[in-house]
């Protein structure tokens, strides 16, 4: 059994991470400040004597023993990242100054939840790892993007400078049950607004392309990273290169839903990527064959369920 920290453990991907750690015999110390995570994503684990939630913000140090440590904190939608820009380059940044810092001194094992939004909006298609990006330092969505790309190199840091052992992923576009219904990503927001028969809103005019990943084959890749021998520190790009424009996406869920709702579009907002596409070749390589397993409309199916019983219409 080994002991495994999550941070940003009660949000949409932790609580499927720290599910599946706890499946697997391990036990899981969940933390989180519930800004965009909720009690609700994991009341059904409370159960289990080898869970623990505990209310902590990473940009405070924190002290525990432990074997592992998935650093996930972070609000990841635009919505909720640009509420508070300062406070979300601080969570990328002091949080994983602290976490590095812990596993310094436990000698624990740590994995960066990174971002495909380090591509930036891409001058190359699809993205492999050694691109090093397109991003705008002073924009709207710099406070994430910079704060990711920060966190990167701190990581690379931590492990050149003291050895840490340390797994960088990239993460593309993931969903799947437990999606915050407000956060303005595109899956949710499209599948809430056709359960509601209300206008799809699609910004700019809907080829802007996206590739889309259930988070159980995330979930997969991350801890068949932290598995990974020593010689492995990526960073290594998880996602699914299935690419689809985003009215694909719309047309698809109006279809799935049943739904009244028409398709209205708005201008695109500033540096939003026009085409996102993960190469997977590194993953495959490195992570025993990992590829998605997930086809786009068995995912959707599986998270409308969810928003139907979740959302009132």
């Amino acid at each position: 059994m080994k002991k495994i920290l999550v941070t940003g453990g009660a949000g949409f991907i932790g609580s499927h991470l720290c599910e599946r750690l706890l499946n697997e015999g391990n036990e899981v110390i969940c933390l989180d400040n519930y800004f965009t995570g909720s009690k609700s994503n994991v009341i059904h684990l409370l159960k289990n004597p080898y869970f623990e939630l505990i209310r902590h913000d990473i940009t405070s140090s924190f002290y525990i023993e432990v074997d592992e440590i998935y650093n996930l904190a972070c609000p990841a939608s635009p919505i909720h990242y640009q509420y508070n820009p300062i406070k979300t380059i601080k969570t990328s940044v002091m949080g994983a100054i602290n976490m590095l810092g812990l596993a310094k001194r436990i000698r624990a094992k740590v994995l960066q939840a990174s971002t495909s939004e380090v591509y930036g909006d891409p001058k190359i298609h699809p993205q492999t790892e050694d691109y090093w990006g397109n991003v705008n330092p002073i924009g709207t969505r710099s406070c994430y993007d910079e704060g990711k790309r920060c966190a990167e190199t701190l990581f690379m840091d931590y492990h050149i400078q003291n050895n840490v052992k340390i797994k960088i992923i990239r993460i593309f576009n993931t969903y799947g049950p437990r999606m915050h219904p407000n956060d303005g990503r595109v899956v949710s927001n499209f599948i809430v607004q056709a359960l509601k028969n209300k206008d799809i809103t699609i910004y700019g005019d809907g080829t802007q392309t996206r590739s889309f990943q259930y988070v159980d084959d995330l979930v997969e890749g991350m801890i068949r990273m932290m598995a990974t021998d020593e010689s492995v520190i990526g960073p290594v790009n998880i996602g699914n290169p299935g690419e689809f424009q985003i009215i694909e996406l719309a047309e698809k869920i109006l279809q799935m839903t049943g739904s009244k709702s028409k398709i209205v579009f708005k201008p695109l907002p500033a540096d939003d990527p026009i085409q996102r596409q993960p190469d997977i070749s590194m993953a495959k390589k490195v992570l025993s064959n990992w590829e998605p397993n997930i086809q786009l409309e068995e995912g959707l199916e599986k998270t409308i369920e969810y928003f139907k019983n979740t959302i009132n219409p």
